[in-house]
């Protein structure tokens, strides 16, 4: 199994969040990704997010070492990058100066405003993205502030994933054509196109600019979650009529019930019987599982959804390519570990790295 993405190799500058996700999810379809490591950079752990990648260390403030990233860049298929604007322009690894050497590179860069706009050089984290999209006004409890989602839809699903895309997308045109070019992925914009729909639903009268008022946001007794007898906690989305009906049947109660009439009913068993209640009534009611039990549920374990590496369970690779499926992840390599490897495919002798190296250009 080589994956979808194999024979491709990718530069990624090492960083936090949505571009170690992106790196992932290339690595994860078979890319090559060479991770440039730097010196004081937050790692996790045997983080699932730098899985499947080579490492190389190297101290970007010497000259030797910049030189170093341009020589990978000019023959490697793209590169990707979420610092700042302007500081891999002040480092002279710029897609200016990169694409001058290597007319088909595609140069992926990941911020949260943008590379342009009167925010783009602020600093934020993805609640702050989100905010600016609208999205973040729509989620939590009605006469309460809005709740934080984690930070999956502005790092991850707005970020992570759209540079991803974007990569892919710019690689096959690459194919194409023999030029690279310039991914510009804004947290702030890709959250943004998560909320499509709730655009649409505003600009055809079908959402109320208030939590907890619409179908969606658990204004709807039938969208959201409820307690059980033991403390834990059902979701609830039956949107249809058949399923609205399915619920109603199975709760014992009237069509239209109100919220409270519903909760009672659910706050009267645990969740798991509740679960064992409804299975096959098609009323759209799942378990609210924890991070410990969710590997453990029978549908995802069927599916090997979750897998163990190196004693960390995480979730496998997404989405599923039947002719092309991804290798197996490997586990995260310790920092800087194949810089020895990794120039010696650049053609320097073991003199050469081993002076590098006592040199701390190469860590």
């Amino acid at each position: 199994m080589a994956g979808a993405l194999h024979g491709l190799t990718i530069i990624e500058m090492a960083g936090l969040g949505p571009g170690p996700f992106a790196g992932m999810m290339l690595a994860d379809h078979g890319a090559r990704v060479i991770r440039v490591e730097r010196p004081g950079n937050l790692a996790v752990p045997n983080d699932p997010l730098t899985r499947s990648r080579e490492s190389i260390a190297l101290d970007l403030r010497q000259e030797e070492a910049r030189d170093i990233v341009r020589r990978l860049a000019a023959t490697a298929d793209g590169l990707i990058e979420g610092y700042r604007p302007g500081v891999m322009e002040r480092l002279g690894l710029g897609p200016e100066r990169l694409l001058a050497d290597n007319s088909r590179l595609v140069y992926g860069r990941v911020t949260g405003w943008g590379q342009t706009g009167p925010l783009a050089a602020d600093a934020g984290h993805d609640i702050n993205y989100l905010a600016l999209t609208g999205l973040l006004s729509c989620i939590g409890e009605k006469d309460r502030p809005a709740s934080a989602p984690l930070n999956l839809v502005a790092d991850y699903g707005g970020g992570g994933l759209m540079l991803a895309f974007g990569m892919v997308a710019g690689l096959l045109a690459a194919q194409r054509s023999g030029e690279g070019q310039v991914i510009d992925a804004a947290m702030t914009d890709g959250a943004a196109l998560t909320g499509a729909l709730i655009y649409g639903l505003r600009a055809a009268g079908m959402w109320r600019d208030e939590r907890q008022a619409n179908l969606l946001d658990g204004g709807d007794p039938i969208y959201g979650c409820y307690a059980c007898a033991d403390g834990r906690e059902v979701a609830v989305g039956a949107i249809e009529p058949q399923f609205r009906a399915a619920l109603y049947d199975g709760l014992g109660v009237g069509q239209g019930a109100s919220r409270e009439a519903i909760a009672k009913v659910f706050a009267t068993r645990s969740r798991d019987e509740w679960i064992e209640h409804f299975k096959g009534r098609n009323a759209c009611v799942a378990p609210v599982l924890d991070l410990k039990e969710a590997p453990d549920h029978p549908h995802n374990r069927a599916r090997d959804t979750f897998f163990d590496l190196d004693g960390v369970i995480q979730p496998r690779p997404a989405p599923r390519l039947e002719g092309t499926p991804p290798p197996p992840p490997r586990a995260p390599r310790p920092e800087g570990a194949d810089g020895d490897a990794i120039l010696a495919e650049l053609g320097l002798g073991q003199g050469e790295v081993a002076d590098l190296r006592a040199r701390k250009v190469l860590l």
